[in-house]
């Protein structure tokens, strides 16, 4: 299949001068693009390798020449965020001399460093999607993968592509031609991507079926899969003493290290490719730009208690940081594990957006935390991800979700959902959303910032805080038409349904069959991948 690929990319570069009539089999093809959201774009993938004797001729070929396209349109436009950022740097530090020579260019180089900023977002969000996308047509990673692999992967891809223009638009807003050069480099990947997913659809529909029926089999906790050791199924229950420690983190110097950073770096350079377990004791520790990139899967964190170890910092959208770039603590490699730790973000209400926690690790699990801010304290960007015992803390739109969260056993108070993107909601089951003093103003389950917002409460305590509307409009933002907003059996003084907002995309009463495709065994397939970590976990829904 992957000949097949690179044959596609060399007809690409090809002068056709004629054209035959359309064969059967591309006819059956351009009926595949029609089931796309852009069939022009599939149908001109089409048309360009039309000339080859081997083009697609199953939904699996036309699939794969998608995702080749989408990954060649991540390559060049990660390619332009590059260089656009290196220019920007090279203004920033030449206007920084300037002004410190006593030259007049002190605003331009405090705004030239703001795309800078972005671009560098952009950079970061377009690599870790190559990182994914490459792994799909990858001959030796692809038999092992999921159907559920491939569409969170490809969900993931549109969300960064996504935020890395959002990110722009925050901060480039007085560097247009920057900005509009990485948005018509980036329009037609994120049309292949969406087209991939339709396709992948198309050509899985069955499969995707068994695959939920697997999923809700077995809520067995010692059902555990092939490819995870022992040792990591006890790490989030075992003692300090106990666990296999590669490096230990104390500020007063009684550790391997003083720093987290230096932590990480450490452990990036071990081999072996197993777990990497990092202790990190009791204290607050305060570094800037901390950050877990893909090439550092399978680290684990563990703290001392919530409140005890603190990582922290104070970045923010007002002080000038992307909301992406504001994150006290972010984290892209896979598998990525965290116990007993506080993450916090302390700018304060006054500086909007400031992220204490981005997560874009896929199959990541936080247990026994504690995430504190105050607007988007949460950034649950991308691919699936695992809370339980966390409490999250914050006032404006504190759980700021692109992604399939699962957040058990949590106490959050209010929450922003983004917009649907494909794959990704955010689910509460099993919450207490609770305000911690009496508030003078009523709190909000949840408003649409885009198209398709998506959030459900399931069996959840909702207190007194709550609105009796329950959900609150977002002017010029997503039609409240095209949300899907749903509560199932919660309890709790704020839970009564019969003040609720009359939108068409409101259910007030799910069904139990509805409310059990939101549960951890149907949203996330946890039960083929959570039983591996150790944690405790609902699958289905309270009997």
């Amino acid at each position: 299949m992957l000949l097949l690929v690179l044959l596609v990319s060399n007809c690409l570069t090809c002068h056709v001068k004629a054209r035959p009539a359309p064969s059967s089999s591309l006819t059956t093809a351009t009926n595949a693009c029609k089931a796309t959201l852009y069939p022009g774009a599939c149908e001109s993938l089409l048309l360009s390798t039309s000339q080859v004797a081997d083009g697609p001729k199953t939904v699996g070929e036309i699939f794969d020449l998608s995702v080749h396209a989408a990954i060649q349109g991540f390559k060049s436009t990660r390619s332009l965020a590059y260089d656009l950022s290196l220019s920007a740097q090279k203004l920033s530090s030449s206007s920084s001399s300037s002004s410190s020579s006593g030259g007049g260019g002190g605003s331009v180089g405090h705004e030239s460093y703001l795309p800078s900023t972005a671009m560098d977002d952009c950079v970061e969000l377009l690599d870790h999607s190559l990182g994914q996308l490459t792994k799909i047509l990858d001959t030796k990673t692809r038999p092992t993968l999921s159907g559920d692999d491939v569409r969170t992967w490809l969900s993931a891809a549109l969300t960064h592509h996504t935020t890395c223009l959002e990110g722009l638009d925050e901060q480039a807003r007085k560097f247009p031609k920057e900005r509009d050069m990485v948005h018509q480099s980036a329009q037609t990947m994120d049309h292949h991507i969406s087209n991939s997913l339709a396709l992948h659809k198309l050509d899985h529909d069955h499969d995707a079926v068994e695959e939920k029926e697997k999923s809700s089999y077995s809520s067995n906790h010692h059902d555990y899969p092939g490819w995870m050791s022992r040792k990591d199924r006890k790490l989030l229950e075992a003692s300090v003493e106990d666990l296999e420690v590669k490096a230990v983190v104390a500020k007063d110097g009684r550790g391997t290290h003083k720093t987290i950073g230096e932590a990480l770096e450490f452990v990036s350079t071990l081999a072996g490719g197993g777990r990497n377990v990092i202790h990190v004791t009791a204290g607050t520790y305060s570094e800037s730009s901390l950050k877990i990139s893909r090439s550092s899967p399978n680290i684990m964190l563990v703290g001392d208690g919530k409140g005890n170890t603190v990582i922290t910092g104070s970045k923010s959208a007002g002080g000038g940081s992307t909301t992406f770039g504001s994150a006290s603590f972010g984290v892209s490699g896979d598998g990525f594990m965290a116990r007993d730790i506080s993450f916090e973000n302390n700018a304060g209400p006054a500086k909007h957006q400031a992220v204490a926690l981005l997560v874009s690790s896929d199959k990541s699990v936080f247990y026994r935390c504690s995430i504190v801010g105050y607007q988007d304290t949460l950034y649950t960007l991308s691919n699936r991800q695992f809370y339980r015992e966390t409490d999250i803390y914050g006032t404006v739109d504190f759980i700021f979700a692109h992604v399939r969260p699962k957040e058990l056993h949590n106490r959050p108070r209010s929450i922003r959902p983004e917009s649907k993107h494909r794959n990704l909601d955010p689910r509460l089951p099993g919450c207490r959303h609770s305000d911690l003093a009496s508030a003078k103003n009523p709190t909000y389950l949840g408003r649409p910032w885009k198209q398709h917002s998506r959030t459900v409460y399931l069996e959840s305590f909702l207190d007194g805080s709550i609105s009796s509307a329950g959900w609150y409009p977002w002017a010029g933002g997503g039609s409240p038409s095209s949300v899907f907003y749903g509560e199932y059996m919660n309890s709790g003084p704020g839970s009564g349904t019969s003040g609720r907002v009359h939108w068409p995309g409101y259910h007030a009463a799910l069904s139990t069959a509805e409310a059990t495709e939101f549960t951890v065994a149907r949203l996330i397939s946890g039960t083929q991948w959570l039983p591996s970590t150790g944690v405790g976990f609902d699958s289905g829904l309270h009997p």
